[in-house]
This record gives structure tokens, sequence and C-alpha cells, in this order.
């Protein structure tokens, strides 16, 4: 038991030690005692509960959210980005080299590799190494071709992905979304677009976005969607979309026309890829990223601490609320 003399040295001498970053050596010299003694103090007082140390380890949490969400929904793999204390910048950040880091590891057998678009993507090639690779091609999986924001493009993101890695890739020059699904029909059997979409159904690993129509959405700030359609969206459930296709909330494709519409690899055939990467940040996915896991579009799901801990909440309503029902029916 300590006195509280000693236990005011002890504070003292932990204060200076913990807080100000002062030596043992520093410390008795100050106070005019040993080095030991000093030592001896700060270990009492650990032993005393008068010091505590206490580590955040942000990795053991997120391995938790991890083998939750690889157990619930199956995947291959999930990624959890610790992401406390960084604003939005530095999560897309964060996230972006999470995901370099992830299709690093994922590419060594494969020989062609398919890519959508949007912010996600961006940041991840821009977190990309510079390491080159042999007998690789990069396909764009979706149309995407104007003057707005093109570094968010499928063509621009398989160009300075290629680029980062010194390889191949192919350039799909159409609209991601047309007007009628007559051009649409049109434009695919033009040789130069028909030949690049046959690619993009040979891939053996597709990284994709996971977009929500409704909320803060790329195609709209793009211009592919005016208020009328993302009405009609809303009516018919739409929670999100991959590759410029919208599905519901249980990963149902939408019906809906403008899913006709799209210069791209459709959802079926997404589906039947080996492995598919999808990325999605931002707490206002949440539905989206559950309905494209609900699908089972995507094998690796790669997303920010905040965005996971949200799944894993949401996750857990919807087993109180089934817990509820069997109550109720069995009364």
């Amino acid at each position: 038991m300590l006195n509280s003399e000693e236990r005011k040295l002890i504070v003292k001498i932990a204060k200076l030690y913990y807080f100000e970053s002062c030596t043992q050596e520093k410390i008795a010299t100050k106070l005019g005692i040993s080095r030991p003694v000093v030592s001896k103090l700060l270990q009492k007082g650990r032993d005393e509960g008068v010091v505590e140390i206490v580590i955040h380890d942000d990795r053991l949490e997120t391995s938790d959210l991890e083998k939750e969400l690889e157990t619930v929904f199956g995947l291959q793999q999930a990624v959890v980005v610790p992401s406390r204390d960084l604003n939005q910048e530095q999560i897309y950040s964060a996230v972006g080299k999470a995901a370099a880091y992830v299709v690093l590891k994922s590419i060594k057998q494969a020989e062609r590799i398919g890519v959508s678009w949007g912010r996600t993507l961006f940041h991840m090639v821009k977190e990309f190494p510079y390491e080159k690779k042999e007998n690789l091609k990069i396909v764009p999986l979706v149309g995407g071709i104007g003057n707005d924001r093109t570094e968010f493009h499928s063509n621009q993101i398989a160009y300075e992905l290629a680029k980062k890695m010194g390889v191949r890739c192919e350039s799909l020059y159409a609209p991601a979304l047309v007007e009628t699904e007559e051009l649409r029909d049109q434009l695919v059997l033009l040789p130069h677009i028909s030949s690049v979409l046959e690619e993009g159904k040979l891939i053996d690993l597709a990284i994709v976005g996971i977009g929500n129509p409704l909320a803060m959405s790329t195609m709209e700030q793009f211009g592919y969607l005016n208020q009328d359609v993302l009405q009609e969206l809303k009516m018919s459930n739409a929670v999100a979309d991959l590759n410029s296709r919208f599905i519901d909330q249980d990963g149902v494709p939408c019906n809906h026309p403008i899913n006709n519409k799209v210069i791209g690899i459709d959802l079926e055939q997404l589906k039947a890829v080996k492995l598919v990467i999808g990325i999605a940040v931002g707490e206002h996915k949440v539905d989206s990223i559950l309905a494209a896991l609900k699908g089972k579009y995507v094998n690796v799901l790669i997303t920010d601490e905040f965005t996971a801990t949200s799944l894993a909440d949401r996750l857990k309503e919807v087993e109180n609320l089934y817990a509820h029902l069997n109550v109720e029916e069995s009364t």
C-alpha cells in the first residue's frame, strides 16, 4: 500500500516520463535520486494501478469486423481499413492503398484485369506502386468518355494502372450510358467496341466500385442521371450500382430500362469472373454494399472502418428482427 508521499512522487515521475518524454537518467538528476530508484518507482506505479498503459490496436477491432463480414457473406476476404482521426480525403487514400496491396497480391495468376470506374478506383491506382509485370492486360469494363473528371473514367484508370505495371491496356471508346437501347445495340456491334467487350468477358480479376445512386452519386455528378431518372430508380427500389448497372436491396437487377442502355459487361458476366474486388467508402453506401454482397457480385470487399461498423450494426438489427419475429411465431 502506497503512502501519500510515495504516491505523489510516483505520479511526478510518471508525468515526467510518459507526458514529457524525459529519460530515467534525466528524471533522476532532476529529482536528486538514482536512476534505478526511478525505474523501480515506475514499475511500482504500474503494479499499484497509479499508471495504466493502454494500447489502442485498431487492427484488433477491424480484424473482428473482417471476420464477421467474411463469415456472414462467404467472402474470400474482407479488408477493413482503420479510419479514426482521418479526414475524408485521407480515408480515400488509406482505402486506396489497401486496395492496391490486395490487387498486387491477387494478380500473380491473372492474365487480364478488368477495371470499372469511380473515385475509389482512382485512389487505388493513385496509391498503386510502380511494379513491372509481364503477360498482363488491363481492360475497361464500362464505357466513359467526356471532359469532366476524366481521371475517374474507366479508360483513364485502365491506362494509369497499365502504366504503373508497364503492361498493355485496352480502351473502350464509348459512353457508359446512351439515350436509347437501340443506340446501345448499334454501338456494341462496332468492331473496336465489341472487341473490348469480348475481352471483358475473359478477365480473371475485376476491380469495381460500389455506388449509391441516391446519395452522393458519381453518376449523377457526371450527368448520367437526371432527377426524373433518379426518381424512377427510387421507385424501382434501386440501392446500388455496379459497373453502371443498378440493383435492389436483395442484389437483383432493377427492372428499369437504364440497365439496357449501358455499354459494358453486364452483371451476370461480372458474377462469372473468378475474383471480383469491390471497393466502397462511406456510411451512405451501407445499403449499397449489402445489396452487392447479397447478390454475390464481389468475392473481396475493401472498405473503411466507419462503413464496416455500420454494416455490422445493420446485420445485428436484422438478426434482432428475425429473432423477434421467431418469438412472436412461437407464442
